[in-house]
C-alpha cells in the first residue's frame, strides 16, 4: 500500500479516485502547521496540495519516502522545486484546470469595479441611499488591454467581446498568425498601456513580470485607467499602485491577489476605489472538482503504474529510455532555455535537427524537453514536458523535427532554430564525454561553452576594449567570472560567461550602456 497525505482542502471526487484503487491509503490532514507537517511527512509516498501548504526545502528534506507532489492547480510558488528535484521527487500540476473560473472572476470584478457594486452594497447596509455618489461607467465600447494571452486571457478576451468591449492583447509567445486565427487583436505592450481603459494582467510571476506594472508603466497609461490583477501578487507594484490610485491616474483597481497574503494592514484596502477578493480565482465547485480529479488520477497512475503526466521537473519517459537518452534530455532543455532567453519577437516555428548518434534514439522523448526549454522563460510552471508541444501548437508555434545519422563536427548534435517575427535564432549543442552538455554554436558564432549555473550572454561589436568593459562592470558589482567563452563572426562577437552569482537588472542595464555592447542577457541553467 502507498500512503498519500492530502494537506489542503480537496474535493471528495478526487480523494475517492485514490482510495478506490485499493492500493493507496489516503490521510486527509488539513490546516497543519509547517512543523507538524515536517514531523509526519516522512511516512508518505505522495502529497496532494493546493496553495495553502508550503513545501519548503526543510520539509522536502524530511520527506524521505516521498515520490510525488501533486498540486491541484497550476501555480507552484509554494513548492521548492529545486529541492524536490534534488530529492528525486516528481512535481506535478494541473495546468488549465482553472481557466474558465479565473476568467469569469476577472470579468465579474471588472463589472463590479465599473458600477461600484461592493461600495454601494455596503452603503445600503449602513442605511444610506447614495445614487449620485455611485455613478459608474459602461464597459460597452471601452478598450480592455489583456497582458498574457494564454488560456485565461483568451477566454477573457471573448467574454469582453460579448459585452461590446474592444479587447486588445499582448503576449510575447503568441504568433501573429495564431492571433489572426483566434481573431485576437495582438499589439505591443506600449500600445496596451496607451490605448486601454481597463488593463488586466494574466502572466506568471517571474523575474520579468515582477513589478511590471509600476510608476513608470502607469505613467504611460490613460488618465483614469482601471487595473485588474487576478493572476499573481507582485505583478503590480503595490506602493506605486497606491500612489496612482490616490492621485486619480488610476481611477479604480480590482485585486484578487496581493504581494503578501492575507493583506494585513495593506494601505490599498483603505481606499474607496479598490475592490478585493481573497484569492478566489480558482474557487468554484467546478474548478476544484476538475483539478482534484485530474491530480488524483495523475498521482494514482504514477504510484501504481510509473506513468508521469504533467510533471514540471522530470521528463515523461520510461526508466529504460532515460538511461540511454538522459544526457540528451538535459542538453535539449538547457540549450532550449538559453535560446528562449535570447530571442525577440513572437515565435512561429521551433525546428529541431538531430544529427549523428542521437538520431538513432527516441527523439520524440527529447523534443518536449527542447520545446519546454524554449518556452520556459515566459510560461514557467504552465509549461512542462507533457504539454510543451501542445502548448506551442495552441499558440500557433509549429514544432518541426528532422534527423540524420550523419554526424557533423561532433558525434551527436542537437540544433534548435526559432523563427520569430524579427528573425530566426539558432543554437547547437553537443555531448562531450558520456554526459556533459556543451554549447557549440549560437547563430553564426562558433563557440564552446558549458550551459550550467549563472550564465551571462553578451553580444557586441568586435572591437578592442569590450572584454575590459565587461570585467569592469562585473568587478565593480562584486560578480566573479568562473569561465568565459568567446566567439565571433565577421565584425560581431559573442561572450558566454559562467558566473559565481546572479546578475540583477541594474547590472544588465549597466553592461548595455557600455560602448560596443549591443545586448546582454542573464539566465540560470
Amino acid at each position: 500500500m502507498f500512503k498519500v497525505i492530502v494537506s489542503d482542502k480537496l474535493s471528495k471526487e478526487g480523494i475517492d479516485i485514490l482510495t478506490k484503487t485499493g492500493k493507496i491509503q489516503v490521510d486527509v490532514k488539513t490546516g497543519l502547521k509547517p512543523e507538524e507537517l515536517k514531523q509526519i511527512i516522512g511516512e508518505y509516498d505522495g502529497i496532494v496540495i493546493r496553495s495553502a501548504t508550503k513545501l519548503t526545502k526543510d520539509i522536502i528534506e524530511a520527506a524521505k519516502k516521498l515520490k510525488v507532489i501533486g498540486r491541484a492547480g497550476s501555480g507552484l510558488d509554494n513548492v521548492d522545486k529545486a529541492a524536490a528535484t534534488a530529492a528525486g521527487i516528481v512535481v506535478m500540476n494541473t495546468p488549465g484546470g482553472n481557466t474558465v473560473t479565473t476568467a469569469e472572476l476577472t470579468f465579474g470584478m471588472l463589472m463590479a469595479m465599473s458600477r461600484y457594486i461592493p461600495q454601494s452594497f455596503l452603503s445600503i447596509k449602513e442605511g444610506k441611499w447614495e445614487k449620485s455618489k455611485f455613478q459608474g461607467t459602461e464597459v460597452y465600447g471601452k478598450t480592455l488591454g489583456i497582458i498574457g494571452m494564454g488560456n485565461i486571457g483568451q477566454v477573457l478576451y471573448n467574454r469582453a467581446k460579448c459585452f461590446g468591449m474592444n479587447p486588445i492583447g499582448y503576449d510575447p509567445l503568441l504568433s501573429k498568425e495564431k492571433a489572426k486565427e483566434l481573431e485576437i487583436n495582438l499589439v505591443d505592450l506600449d500600445e496596451i498601456y496607451a490605448k486601454s481603459d481597463y488593463i488586466s494582467v494574466h502572466t506568471p510571476l517571474v523575474k520579468e513580470t515582477k513589478g511590471m506594472i509600476n510608476k513608470e508603466t502607469i505613467a504611460k497609461m490613460k488618465d483614469g485607467v482601471k487595473l485588474l490583477n487576478i493572476a499573481r501578487g507582485g505583478i503590480i507594484n503595490e506602493a506605486d499602485l497606491y500612489e496612482a490610485l490616490k492621485s486619480g491616474k488610476v481611477s479604480a483597481c480590482a485585486l484578487d491577489v496581493f504581494e503578501v497574503e492575507p493583506p494585513v494592514n495593506n494601505p490599498l484596502l483603505t481606499l474607496d476605489n479598490v475592490i478585493a477578493t481573497p484569492h478566489l480565482g480558482a474557487s468554484t465547485e467546478e474548478a476544484q472538482t476538475n483539478v482534484a480529479v485530474a491530480i488524483c488520477n495523475q498521482i494514482a497512475d504514477y504510484l501504481i503504474n510509473g506513468t508521469i503526466k504533467n510533471a514540471v521537473n522530470v521528463p515523461s519517459v520510461t526508466k529504460e529510455e532515460v538511461d540511454i537518452i538522459g544526457p540528451y534530455l538535459n542538453l535539449g532543455e538547457k540549450i532550449g532555455k538559453l535560446l528562449g532567453n535570447i530571442i525577440t519577437g513572437g515565435i512561429t516555428e521551433i525546428k529541431i535537427d538531430y544529427n549523428g548518434a542521437v538520431s538513432k534514439h527516441n527523439i520524440s522523448a527529447i523534443t518536449p524537453n527542447v520545446v519546454k526549454g524554449v518556452l520556459y522563460p515566459v510560461l514557467r510552471e504552465d509549461i512542462n514536458y507533457v504539454n510543451a508541444v501542445e502548448v506551442a501548437k495552441a499558440r500557433g508555434i509549429s514544432v518541426v523535427e528532422s534527423k540524420s545519422d550523419q554526424a557533423l563536427d561532433y558525434t551527436s548534435t542537437i540544433s534548435i532554430s526559432a523563427k520569430t517575427d524579427v528573425k530566426t535564432f539558432s543554437i547547437t549543442g553537443a555531448i562531450f564525454g558520456k554526459k556533459n552538455p556543451w554549447i557549440v554554436k549560437v547563430d553564426d558564432y562558433a563557440i564552446e561553452a558549458i550551459p550550467e549555473g549563472h550564465i551571462l550572454v553578451i553580444f557586441n561589436l568586435d572591437k578592442p576594449g569590450v572584454i575590459a568593459s565587461i570585467g569592469k562592470v562585473l568587478g565593480k558589482n562584486s560578480i566573479n567570472i568562473a569561465r568565459m567563452h568567446l566567439g565571433r563572426h565577421l565584425d560581431k562577437a559573442i561572450s558566454i560567461l559562467q558566473l559565481d552569482s546572479e546578475v540583477n537588472g541594474e547590472v544588465i542595464n549597466e553592461l548595455k550602456s557600455e560602448p560596443n555592447i549591443t545586448e546582454a542577457k542573464y539566465l540560470e541553467l
